[in-house]
């Protein structure tokens, strides 16, 4: 009977602790240095889950949803470079690897496949993991090659549109506790 029990008690407590989260805030937004201007963009319309138990992670972003300061620069970012009728999101599907303990504040790696304009690339990004306020955090930082995605840049757009960008995440997931 005490076996039954303690096993019980194992599955009830990693049942309780299985817990996929969905994304309640997001901010992808990316940056490009170039010599003649700098360009940047926003999106709060991007959805992530990940799951406790296990550390995997998706996220989902509509390329339409990205703002600039410029009208312009938005309607050429849509038309002429993403392509957004015929490419309409950007999704990363992965792992949260080095995340030893699952409730704690800490660095972590995460690896899967990230797909922009139609081309699959395996990424690794590291970043932060952080628990306070009954919320998830994640937040980083990574570079993407604009050539790696099939992203065309005309030569006579090389000093205005920097060939790698810098993307930063920052996701807000409610913890559930009941």
């Amino acid at each position: 009977m005490k076996k039954v029990l303690v096993f019980l008690m194992i599955g009830v407590s990693q049942w309780s602790f299985a817990q996929k989260l969905i994304s309640i805030k997001s901010e992808t937004s990316f940056f490009s240095n170039a010599v003649l201007e700098d360009i940047s963009a926003i999106s709060n319309k991007g959805k992530s889950v990940v799951d406790l138990s296990n550390g995997d992670i998706a996220f989902s972003i509509p390329i339409k949803s990205f703002e600039f300061d410029k009208a312009l620069m938005q309607e050429h970012f849509n038309e002429k470079y993403m392509e957004s009728e015929k490419f309409p999101k950007a999704t990363f599907t992965g792992q949260i690897e080095s995340w030893e303990n699952k409730r704690s504040n800490e660095k972590a790696t995460t690896t899967g496949v990230i797909i922009i304009h139609g081309v699959s690339k395996e990424l690794k990004v590291s970043g932060l993991v952080e628990f306070r306020d009954n919320k998830l955090f994640i937040l980083a930082k990574f570079k993407v090659r604009l050539e790696d995605f099939g992203i065309k840049v005309p030569s006579i757009m090389f000093q205005k549109i920097a060939e790698v960008l810098e993307v930063t995440i920052h996701y807000e997931y409610q913890i559930d506790e009941k």
